[in-house]
């Protein structure tokens, strides 16, 4: 006999109603002045947020698991649900639970995601939150990418094709490194990417009706408040449409909002910005160290001298998407250059920005109506400092600065509006009271005076009781059980009069009420009540008047932040003696002196050695780097890339001279590496770097390679690093602009082959046993490494130090191959370009690919050769054994 199911409370089943409808949640449901999760959420909960896990209706059929924290607590216990990776629904009560009939009505306000974080407390100020959505529409792929904490709003369609470019795509997501990316469920994603683009992003599958290509468009229109999609440059891109579309739908569903702050789209276009995959960011050191992860060693860090957060980030986009197009990148030049020739100018720009706060940020909490007091309070400051920062940079010239100015609006009549409506400094939070400013709100004033003039009245109420009763020590009290009461002591009783009603005896004596004391208590309880609803009322409205100025508001925190980044480029050119360069579609790359950005700065003497650097596309475009370990080659590829980014970043760039023909991608495969994970050894992800890097490298790209091969064997790693270099030497359209650092010395002999390819080298001066490194970059080709040298400097045993020349000497030695020349990189078939000498051992027999058998008068010689002292041999001695030697191989005599 099946038992029967048990029957769940009110309470309960409410709860299970909210549950069903938001699925894969963690349901933060209210009651009262805490938050509590039930059932298999409060298992994982007070796993991950460290909740004593308890059980409600303990001993009965409906007993429980569950486990919760105190409402103010909210934010804090969400972000640490949200970093494991899990979805919160926060459910409220939606209605005064004194005004309820029954079971309280709750509702869920808002779904929390990772890609849906708003709180600054919760963010990096300096990096964009992305949530990203991807549709497949047709043949064509589109993205779209929202900062929900900023208003950013981008969209990407990929190019026609015969199939879907889903490489494409995955660059896209690896660019912006999304934090949650919302598709349809019909697009199986460990199919189309074998290996995830972005294997920390939350993936959200969604019912594919809201990536609906037929509806997108007029769901876009409906949303931006627009006739057509034309504007935003949408209106030929079916699948950038319907992935905006789709991602809009997910944003109202989880955040109850309009979203007004996401009423503008832009077209993202990849072909505008010099592109830098996530290996190159990482090793070059964009945005942190590669040696231990943080940001001092960075080139961001090198760089920033920003003042807002606002700026901090727009900085890290413009350093991580430089421009390509030469007469932008001059208009940005044009200002970091007025501004770095008027000092007075760029310390004005500097101090008008201090104090000024995320506006962007502020503003979407505003919107998504989560905003604190004191977040409209920062608004208002940040908003009133504007005016002097206008005046202070009203003089300026260059065009960019000038169009960045007249975006600023000052928003007068919010700023008067906020100014009458907040105190100077308003809580955190409405709750805690007094945010709103006196004489703003007649009827808050009224209930205020009410509250305000409560002592007096209890004075008097006292001292008129203890006239008419005679018991001079009555006092008048209040608790929260049984508000406001008149306390008489034992000794008094017998002098109360009949009027006074008895509420509790305690040991002293006994507390009584009046009519008098009722009829205030419930006045002023009314008035604390309607205080607290007025004030969040009067903070909500103010709220509606910020959202209002949605459009006004994104412009100022986009100018304002502009101007932060110019200005901080120009103090970074001033302090650090950085020029300007120029920038040209031409196909050459000529630095002057240039200057590694970030070790410059960190240099504990505080020099470095400046070098030059000249590329050709059209010629020279493949410079071989040797020499030695320690001389410098890893951080001289490194600086010419960062100078090539600041430079079409905008910025100013350390060097004397600077001719930087567009560059529209950077490669830099460096350092050794391993992922374990993927089963991928250290070599394995050298080759799998260089594959991408030789697929697609093009004649404008900067290509940096450190030390192709040496993660096998020498000869595996000397002659993949040759036949590298061929292959970009040979690309069709010409050769990419590339440093080739390495240790093979041998591959010096290409600058005779090729072109293409020229030689230099880390100079060096030695000094008998010791070795200087001058850091200094010279024409020409090294042809030793030094490695003996520097494990000596680095304390290896003197005698193991001494045995490694020994080994390194018979290597040498045996340097040539059986045909009695240099073992180098010939092509099958192909004949020497050298001039034919003695073979000591025949050739290979080319019919079988066999060796002859060993001529038995050359062994013997070969044996008697190294078995000669030559440090005691004569003169004579030795020409008279080289005659016999010569006799003998002549003959073929033993």
């Amino acid at each position: 006999m099946l038992e029967a199911a048990p029957v769940l409370t009110p309470m309960f089943r409410q709860y299970r109603a909210l549950k069903t409808d938001h699925p894969n949640t963690i349901l933060l449901f209210r009651m009262g002045d805490f938050y509590e999760m039930f059932f298999e959420d409060a298992e994982v909960a007070s796993r991950i947020a460290e909740l004593t896990l308890t059980v409600r209706g303990r001993g009965t059929d409906t007993a429980a698991p569950m486990c919760g924290f105190p409402h103010p607590q909210l934010d804090a216990y969400v972000v640490r649900l949200v970093r494991a990776g899990h979805r919160v629904a926060i459910c409220e009560q939606v209605e005064d639970p004194r005004a309820a009939r029954g079971l309280v009505r709750r509702a869920v306000v808002r779904v929390v995601t990772p890609g849906t974080v708003t709180d600054p407390a919760q963010l990096d100020a300096t990096d964009n939150a992305w949530i990203g959505a991807v549709t497949l529409v047709g043949r064509k792929l589109g993205a779209v990418f929202a900062d929900l904490s900023t208003g950013d709003f981008l969209a990407w369609e990929s190019a026609d094709a015969p199939t879907p470019d889903w490489d494409a795509l995955g660059e896209r997501l690896r660019a912006f490194g999304p934090r949650e990316i919302v598709h349809p469920d019909s697009i199986a994603w460990e199919e189309v990417f074998p290996r995830d683009p972005t294997p920390e992003a939350l993936r959200t599958p969604t019912d594919p009706h809201a990536f609906a290509p037929a509806s997108a468009a007029a769901v876009l229109e409906r949303h931006l408040g627009v006739t057509s999609l034309d504007g935003f440059g949408l209106g030929d891109r079916p699948a950038a449409v319907t992935a905006a579309a789709g991602l809009v739908q997910y944003l109202q569903d989880t955040q109850h909002s309009a979203l007004e702050h996401l009423r503008s789209i832009r077209v993202h276009e990849p072909a505008d910005f010099l592109v830098l995959d996530p290996q190159t960011r990482r090793n070059l050191d964009l945005e942190r160290s590669a040696r231990d992860g943080g940001r001092t060693g960075s080139l961001l860090h090198a760089v920033d001298r920003t003042r807002t957060a606002a700026g901090a980030r727009l900085l890290r986009r413009w350093l991580l998407a430089p421009l390509l197009d030469p007469a932008e990148i001059a208009r940005r030049h044009d200002a970091v250059g007025e501004l770095v020739d008027r000092p007075a100018l760029r310390e004005a720009a500097r101090g008008g920005l201090g104090g000024i706060l995320d506006i962007e940020r502020l503003l979407a909490r505003a919107v998504g109506g989560t905003s604190t007091p004191r977040d409209l309070a920062g608004i208002r400051g940040s908003l009133e400092r504007l005016p002097d920062l206008v005046r202070e940079l009203a003089a300026v010239q260059s065009a960019r600065l000038v169009e960045t100015l007249a975006e600023i609006d000052p928003c007068t009549e919010l700023v008067d509006t906020l100014r009458r409506g907040l105190v100077d400094a308003p809580p955190a939070s409405v709750r805690d009271g007094g945010a709103i400013r006196d004489g703003f709100h007649a009827e808050l004033d009224e209930y205020r005076a009410i509250q305000r003039d409560g002592r007096a009245y209890i004075a008097s109420l006292e001292t008129r009781e203890r006239e008419a009763t005679g018991i001079a020590s009555l006092k008048v009290r209040y608790n929260k059980v049984f508000g406001y009461y008149l306390e008489v002591s034992k000794a008094n009783l017998h002098l109360v009069p009949e009027r006074y009603e008895r509420r509790q005896t305690i040991v002293g004596g006994e507390r009584f009420v009046t009519p008098e004391l009722k009829e205030y208590e419930s006045k002023v309880l009314r008035a604390q009540d309607r205080i607290a609803s007025l004030e969040a009322e009067l903070v909500a409205a103010l709220r509606a008047e910020v959202v209002r100025h949605v459009s006004p508001l994104q412009r100022t925190a986009q100018a304002t932040a502009r101007i932060d980044v110019l200005a901080g480029l120009a103090d970074v050119a001033a302090a650090h003696d950085y020029r300007r360069p120029t920038v040209h579609a031409g196909p050459d790359l000529r630095i002057v002196a240039g200057r590694h950005p970030v070790v410059e700065q960190l240099a504990r003497d505080g020099r470095f050695v400046p070098n030059d650097t000249t590329l050709h596309a059209a010629g020279r475009a493949i410079a071989v780097l040797t020499g030695p370990n320690m001389g410098g080659k890893s951080t001289y590829l490194r600086q010419v890339a960062l100078i090539v980014i600041l430079a079409q970043a905008g910025s100013f760039v350390p060097a004397e001279e600077a001719s930087v023909g567009i560059v529209d991608r950077i490669f830099c495969r460096v350092g050794a590496s391993d992922n374990l994970v993927d089963g991928q050894s250290t070599f394995l992800v050298e080759m799998t770097e260089t594959a991408n890097i030789l697929h697609h490298a093009m004649p404008r790209s900067l290509v940096l390679l450190d030390e192709i091969g040496r993660g096998t064997s020498t000869f595996d790693g000397m002659s993949i690093a040759w036949a590298v270099v061929e292959h970009l030497s040979a690309r069709p359209g010409g050769a990419p602009r590339t440093l080739f650092a390495t240790h093979y010395h041998e591959l010096t002999e290409l600058a005779a082959e090729l072109q293409t390819v020229k030689n230099l080298r880390m100079a060096v001066r030695e000094r008998g046993e010791q070795v200087v490194f001058l850091r200094r970059v010279e024409d020409g080709a090294a042809d030793r490494s030094y490695g003996i040298q520097v494990a000596r400097l680095a304390g290896i045993p003197a005698r193991i130090v001494d045995r490694a020349r020994e080994i390194l000497g018979n290597l040498e030695r045996d340097e040539y191959g059986r045909d009695g020349l240099p073992r180098r990189a010939r092509r099958a078939g192909e004949p020497s370009r050298r001039a034919a000498q003695p073979a000591l051992f025949p050739a290979p027999d080319a019919r079988n690919g066999r060796e002859d058998p060993v001529d038995e008068a050359a062994a013997d010689v070969l044996a008697e050769i190294r078995g000669q002292d030559v440090d005691r041999i004569t003169p004579i001695d030795a020409l008279g054994l080289l005659a016999g030697w010569q006799r003998r191989l002549r003959d073929g005599e033993p």
